[in-house]
């Protein structure tokens, strides 16, 4: 059978090693699959299928330096994890048979106690049998931490199963964002991560397992792990599978292009994530293991891990090429480290940008937003005890020995209008719930303008890091006292914390903090890549974007008024994180395309989606514009399909009560105002046109423009965030 396309040239940083027990491993796993009753008899594989595939040599690759007792074991965690996507295949993706598919994973989990001594079930399928005894060979030499992280990357990688399926049923095509986050859960990187830990002994303290370095490390891992993979197995998976769950293809529907450019993109994707590894390991890193304090063996599991996984990549690129599982004929070997042209052009282009430059206007595209805005009668009221709260709290004003900081005015507060955004979100709240969530949203919008300019002008990135910690003071949990504020942002977050946090549960005050906590870092994100002065990778920008526009905290002000009746199981299911997170991506995306002007000729700006995309395809302006509205508007039809489909099978799973059901159904109603009022206010307030961005604090012009000409890029450079 002729190839769809041709392989692309691929980017390998890191050199690809044999483990010398490779020979023994193949032997023991041949006898363990056979013994699990993998092979004859199974309806799935034979031994001539174990032998063409070859895991033994995947382990041995991506596993180069571990004993032969170790590479033994990881390779059983392999073979079993490839038979369970075989089984699943013939069971239930063949007869599309979702019920049964259900039953099938529900079992698994009774498979990975917590506590090995509890015991697991009597097997019943070859899935089943390699399960519990991987599981009761592996966990007694970790610890609990790693256990539960595995388990729960386990279960992720069996339970979505049921999104692909759901998706091969209805014969739908992911978008690209959505086939991102939810390929990490189904495509097993994250649990082989997990492995990495395991086999290289190189278990990550339990303090990081969930700090944005290790987080971006392993997603970045998994999805080079994963479009890798597409690459390879569109063949088998498109062409004969009938699968819709493969990158090359999400990349050609939405694209619009052939299958050639389609898998050029996602090599470019791959690349990209591949070098927000690198930039993560060693600029992200160090500060993180410096400040949790770890002491020299911790360090050295962390800088193992961080080997780990790049041994894998490499080593899993090798297998690729050489396993009889997939296309890939005249391939060659990677032989070692391999930088491509194509990987260096973008590699410098990321940083290449001239911040600064006219712009104009633009043209907005079409919007889908299939829902009106009701806005609060209370409107008008809450517009005028806005502009006296910001002027009240100070932030009307420079502040006191800090240069720059006369970002706001009376008139500029009183066109941001955020009242106008509050009242389309929460139409139905009280003058005093209004109001609260407009002085929100006065601060969120604050603080991101006050950053950049108050510690973004002169490079102060630990002045930021400084003055990010001390707001977490503002925030007690347990009624702690709290400082004299000393400055209106600070001001501004007492008033509102000692306001919202009273009527909290314990639970949801400190769930609630934490989400205003991670807005405040992804400001830190921003100054960083503004110091490096280098445009985010195209994945990152999107994850962190929902920060940095505040949509958590946003969202979690109407969540917290559900009142715990929601089981927290719920909100961390697939589907209501995918209901959320398409809804953050439309309103971030949405902000992006009317900033523009503001953001990148104005404030010289590397944080916007469309400079992003413009980067990234190295096209222009008005092609990524329509990029990015494709891709926001995608968001939207997720956001419509998941509410239709996939929540009510969600409530049927999960047995909800209809009490629960109801307050489920307003919350998507609650986030159809959120993407129809950010949308209105976007359209009435005057925070991005170009008459206002021209008068800034006492007429003077937003941002102070860099210079401009042949020979001033240097100075642009030193002056990115000027104020």
């Amino acid at each position: 059978m002729a190839q769809p396309f041709e392989l692309p040239d691929f980017y390998v940083p890191y050199p690809a090693r044999l483990n010398p027990h490779v020979e023994s491993a193949r032997r023991h796993t041949r006898s363990w699959a056979r013994r699990m009753e993998m092979l004859e008899g199974s309806g799935i594989w034979d031994e001539r299928d174990l032998e063409a595939h070859d895991y033994a040599l995947l382990c041995a690759y991506t596993h180069p330096d571990c004993d032969a007792e170790t590479l033994s074991l990881v390779t059983d965690w392999y073979v079993w994890v490839f038979f369970f996507d075989d089984h699943f295949l013939e069971l239930f993706k063949r007869t599309q048979d979702r019920a049964g598919a259900k039953r099938y994973l529900d079992r698994l989990a009774a498979f990975m106690p917590a506590d090995p001594a509890v015991g697991t079930p009597e097997p019943t399928n070859p899935v089943e049998a390699g399960l519990a005894d991987l599981w009761a060979r592996t966990v007694p030499a970790m610890s609990g931490a790693w256990r539960t992280r595995f388990a729960e990357a386990t279960e992720n990688l069996l339970r979505e199963s049921l999104w692909e399926l759901s998706n091969i049923n209805e014969g739908r095509i992911a978008n690209p964002v959505e086939y991102i986050e939810m390929r990490r859960k189904v495509g097993g990187a994250p649990w082989s991560a997990g492995l990495v830990e395991y086999a290289a002994r190189a278990e990550v303290p339990e303090q990081l397992a969930g700090a944005r370095p290790l987080r971006v490390l392993r997603d970045a891992f998994s999805d080079a792990v994963h479009l890798r993979n597409d690459l390879f197995s569109y063949q088998r998976e498109v062409e004969e599978e009938g699968e819709n769950s493969n990158g090359v293809l999400v990349m050609e529907r939405f694209l619009g292009c052939s299958t050639q450019q389609a898998a050029e993109s996602v090599n470019d994707l791959l690349t990209s994530r591949l070098q927000q590894f690198e930039h993560t390991a060693v600029a992200e890193l160090g500060p993180l293991c410096a400040e949790s304090g770890l002491d020299v063996a911790e360090a050295a599991a962390v800088a193992a891990y961080v080997k780990g996984l790049q041994d894998w990549q490499s080593g899993g690129h090798e297998w690729h090429l050489r396993s009889s599982r997939y296309m890939n004929e005249s391939a060659g070997s990677a032989g070692g480290i391999r930088l491509t042209p194509r990987s260096e052009a973008a590699r410098l282009r990321r940083h290449g940008h001239i911040p600064y430059q006219r712009v104009g206007p633009g043209e907005l595209p079409e919007f889908e937003m299939p829902f009106r805005t009701t806005l609060s009668p209370h409107l008008a009221g809450a517009r005028l005890r806005c502009v006296d709260w910001g002027e009240r709290m100070g932030m009307l004003r420079a502040q006191p020995g800090m240069p720059h900081s006369d970002i706001w005015d009376q008139r500029r507060l009183a066109g941001f209008d955020f009242p106008l955004c509050a009242a389309g979100l929460h139409p139905d709240a009280t003058p005093e719930a209004l109001d609260l969530a407009s002085h929100w949203l006065t601060w969120g919008t604050y603080g991101d303008d006050w950053f950049p300019v108050v510690h973004g002008h002169g490079r102060d990135l630990a002045g930021a890091r400084a003055a990010n910690e001390r707001l977490s003071l503002f925030m007690p949990l347990d009624g702690e006292p709290v400082p004299e504020p000393v400055n209106a942002l600070e001001r501004g977050l007492a008033d509102l914390w000692a306001r919202t946090a009273g009527p909290l549960r314990p639970g949801d005050r400190a769930t609630f903090r934490r989400s205003v906590e991670e807005m405040t870092a992804s400001w830190l994100w921003e100054l960083a890549n503004q110091a490096a002065h280098r445009i985010p990778d195209p994945v990152d920008y999107i994850e962190m974007r929902r920060f940095t526009f505040g949509s958590d905290m946003t969202m979690w002000l109407a969540r917290l008024q559900h009142g715990g009746l929601v089981p927290d199981a719920i909100y961390d299911s697939g589907p209501l994180r995918s209901l959320e997170r398409s809804a953050q991506d439309y309103a971030a995306l949405l902000n992006d395309l009317f900033s523009y002007q503001k953001e990148i000729e104005y404030e010289g700006e590397v944080h916007n989606a469309v400079l992003v995309v413009q980067n990234f395809f190295a096209m222009d302006r008005a092609t990524a514009t329509e990029v990015v509205a494709d891709l926001m508007n995608s968001r939207m039809r997720q956001f419509q399909h998941v509410a239709q489909y996939e929540l009510p099978v969600l409530y049927e799973d999960f047995e909800l009560d209809e009490e629960t059901v109801a307050v489920l159904d307003a919350h998507v109603h609650e986030l159809e105002n959120w993407m129809a009022g950010i949308l209105t206010w976007h359209r009435g307030c005057r925070r991005y046109r170009e008459e206002d961005l021209r008068q800034g604090t006492g007429g003077a012009p937003w941002r102070l423009e860099g210079p401009r000409g042949i020979g001033t890029q240097a100075a642009r450079i030193g002056a990115l965030t000027a104020g």
